[in-house]
């Protein structure tokens, strides 16, 4: 099954073989919406539309008056956004802290897809991106801020490198660096298209195109004097034992970057 996944994605590399080679995983999307709406404890389903299609997004409001805005969460690879640990954790517990958000459905490959596998799909989850800056905007939001994951960091980085969208700040959590070829997966190169603050998180022992790109990503960004690199000891990719320590860096750094003039209603940041 890899070796005649290999040879098809080939294929539709060298020779544009169709629009079938390009499309995302609709059925196995529509799976995970099942799932979560039958499961769905906190937040509300939205369907958000781009490109003729319809996708899932999870709102989850705030739990004070006068929120300081809207964080848009993207999931890794593979994922969905309700996945526990991470996502569910930074949908759920940011609104503790005044921020409320608005998870997305990414586009999705195949299980066992690999990350390459993902690349062609990198336009449409842009696209999925301003749709829910569109609906951020439309339930009032002034203040948006985009966190990515996995690779939703690096969908995150390619969309507002591509496109114009007022977003305040971008947070990637394990952001990778592949070796690819590929202009929309070139980290590094789409690192210095970024000039809103941005905080770039991982952990000590996550996976080696994270830790080992993380000088390079820091270069990368050095003209983008709000750049900031944050290492989380003893934490690998998946932030087993994290604790609610990310949820925290990320939403103090929104507090100081993005909304350090709201009404502080979380108490001072420690």
């Amino acid at each position: 099954m890899k070796l005649l996944r290999s040879v098809v994605f080939v294929l539709c590399m060298a020779r544009l073989l169709g629009d079938a080679c390009w499309a995302g995983d609709e059925k196995r999307e529509a799976d995970f919406a099942d799932g979560i709406n039958k499961t769905l404890a906190m937040g509300k389903a939205v369907w958000l539309e781009s490109e003729g299609k319809k996708f899932l997004g999870l709102y989850t409001e705030t739990e004070k008056v006068g929120s300081k805005g809207v964080v848009i969460i993207l999931h890794d690879m593979g994922g969905h956004p309700n996945q526990q640990q991470l996502i569910y954790g930074l949908r759920v517990f940011l609104p503790e802290h005044n921020w409320a958000t608005l998870s997305l459905q990414m586009p999705l490959r195949e299980a066992g897809a690999d990350m390459r596998e993902y690349y062609s799909l990198f336009p449409e989850a842009a696209a999925r991106i301003q749709a829910g800056i569109d609906y951020a905007r439309s339930n009032g939001a002034e203040n948006i801020a985009v966190v990515g994951y996995g690779l939703g960091g690096l969908m995150g980085i390619y969309a507002l490198s591509e496109q114009e969208a007022d977003i305040k700040a971008l947070v990637t959590i394990s952001l990778p660096v592949p070796a690819t070829e590929n202009k929309a997966a070139q980290t590094l190169e789409l690192i210095k298209k970024i000039k809103i603050p941005m905080l770039d998180i991982y952990g000590a022992l996550d996976v080696s195109d994270v830790t080992d790109s993380a000088r390079d990503r820091r270069l990368a960004a050095k003209e983008n004097t709000a750049y900031r690199q944050i290492k989380i000891d003893d934490e690998g990719h998946a932030y087993l034992h994290d604790e609610g320590l990310l949820v925290k860096r990320i939403y103090s750094w929104l507090g100081v970057t993005v909304a350090a003039s709201a009404a502080p209603n979380d108490g001072p940041v420690k």
